[in-house]
């Protein structure tokens, strides 16, 4: 397969999981207007917090994708999570430009961080009030990660033109 082949299809399966992401958003955009509604109940903040870690793990499968692409590599030691993140923020001078700017990174940062929360609350369960304010600053924030996400496709894309 020629190279300008290969980045066609990391480039389809980047806007597959683009796709993916924004699904996500949708369900969650649908959680906010539920929850600013009234009292909330525990399980649509169970369901906020499921939908808010499944789209963290959207975002690592891409970051996973384009590591594994473009520098053929994954290192899965210690820290492995945070070390992803941290990659998608870097230019690899004439491997790839960032994923991220400091702001997206800064989002998905704490977003990663309820995702570790999440994972781990079964013994004590989501506070109502927490959740209703990340997922609000979610929300106002997709706008920059979906910049991101789009200013590093259209530099990709242009690596076949």
């Amino acid at each position: 397969m020629e190279p300008q082949d290969k980045i066609l299809v990391f480039l389809a399966e980047f806007d597959y999981q683009v796709r993916q992401i924004n699904g996500m958003y949708t369900k969650l955009e649908a959680k906010i207007s539920i929850i600013e509604k009234q009292t909330v109940a525990v399980e649509t903040v169970e369901s906020a917090g499921y939908w808010m870690h499944n789209l963290y793990c959207a975002f690592e499968d891409l970051f996973k994708m384009v590591a594994g692409f473009w520098e053929n590599s994954l290192s899965t030691n210690g820290e492995f999570h945070v070390r992803l993140l941290k990659r998608m923020l870097l230019q690899i001078e004439g491997v790839r430009p960032a994923l991220l700017s400091e702001e997206g990174y800064r989002y998905l940062n704490e977003l990663r961080g309820f995702r570790h929360v999440f994972r781990h609350a079964y013994s004590f369960g989501l506070d109502d009030e927490r959740v209703s304010v990340l997922l609000r600053k979610i929300l106002n924030q997709k706008s920059t990660v979906i910049k991101d996400l789009n200013n590093f496709r259209g530099i990709i894309a242009d690596y076949i033109e």
